[in-house]
């Protein structure tokens, strides 16, 4: 979402002093389409008529993906960070960007009662889309809380956030009763991988002061540039295999960071450029397989 969209959006919904506001905001309203979106290019990818593009479960598939999935995601975030997070400019009231963690009974019940809400889908969908299913919410669990806390090893938290690529995955596999290409796959999760790694910068020294080891802690900003740099150049080979248009459209992504570190623009600022971004670059893929499926 754009910073424009993002602050018309804050006035729509309910304050964080609500409940049902707070429960809004905690799911990171920013951030909605990052889980939400790739359904979308899933079911785009595997429909072939206009009919399946609207499909109940393409539907239902992306109603839960786009609240309840990030209610859980990161509510279970938050809720296995809130001692750290008093270190996170983040969470900080005059930023505004996200709210505290409130550890009471509604709240978790809320949190529980959005990842329980998956097994719905458990009548509907193909074998192979549940064990995907099953696996997103393994790596939304484990990437923060014990025993493997996978957000507190270097590499390991780069590598599970590859959770952003399983709801296109799933929807992909709901509607064509397979798996998407293997090189699809790859470079949507190098390029989540560099994605995380990214947003991870601007807390480099809150997560220091907090003794948790990131990739971002680990190699330090300068390095970690080259990294996500790296991931996504990786990203865009493996998708200009599958086309070429796909590799350009992901060729942005280094390019990009390249210019950031040129000019010396604060990762902070740069940091919420990038739902926007990637709200255009999704939209992009998506209106490429719409013109694929409709023109042949």
């Amino acid at each position: 979402m754009s910073a424009a969209l993002s602050d018309r959006l804050a006035t729509l919904l309910p304050s964080e002093e609500s409940r049902l506001g707070y429960l809004l905001w905690l799911s990171r309203p920013r951030f909605w389409l990052y889980l939400a979106g790739p359904v979308i290019i899933g079911v785009t990818y595997a429909a072939d008529s206009s009919a399946q593009l609207f499909a109940p479960i393409a539907v239902a598939l992306f109603a839960y993906f786009l609240i309840p999935a990030n209610v859980f995601l990161y509510g279970v975030n938050d809720a296995f960070d809130a001692d750290v997070d008093e270190y996170n400019p983040k969470k900080d009231e005059e930023e505004g960007k996200e709210v505290r963690f409130q550890r009471d009974p509604v709240v978790l019940a809320t949190i529980a009662l959005s990842g329980l809400a998956a097994l719905a889908f458990v009548p509907f969908l193909p074998t192979v889309a549940l064990v995907v299913f099953a696996g997103w919410a393994v790596l939304s669990v484990e990437y923060s809380a014990p025993p493997a806390r996978f957000k507190t090893t270097p590499l390991l938290d780069s590598l599970s956030n590859g959770l952003y690529v399983l709801p296109a995955v799933i929807a992909y596999a709901t509607i064509e009763g397979a798996l998407p290409p293997t090189l699809a796959v790859v470079g949507a999760w190098l390029w989540s991988m560099g994605m995380h790694t990214f947003s991870a910068i601007p807390d480099i020294e809150p997560d220091r002061e907090a003794g948790i080891r990131t990739t971002a802690t680990w190699l330090g900003e300068r390095r970690t540039y080259y990294y996500c740099g790296a991931c996504w150049a990786a990203a865009a080979a493996a998708f200009g295999v599958v086309h070429p248009v796909f590799g350009a459209l992901l060729g942005l992504y280094p390019v990009l960071i390249f210019g950031i570190t040129r000019a010396g623009v604060d990762v902070h600022r740069a940091y919420w450029w990038y739902p926007a971004i990637n709200t255009l670059v999704g939209m992009s893929f998506t209106l490429v397989g719409l013109w694929v499926m409709l023109h042949g």
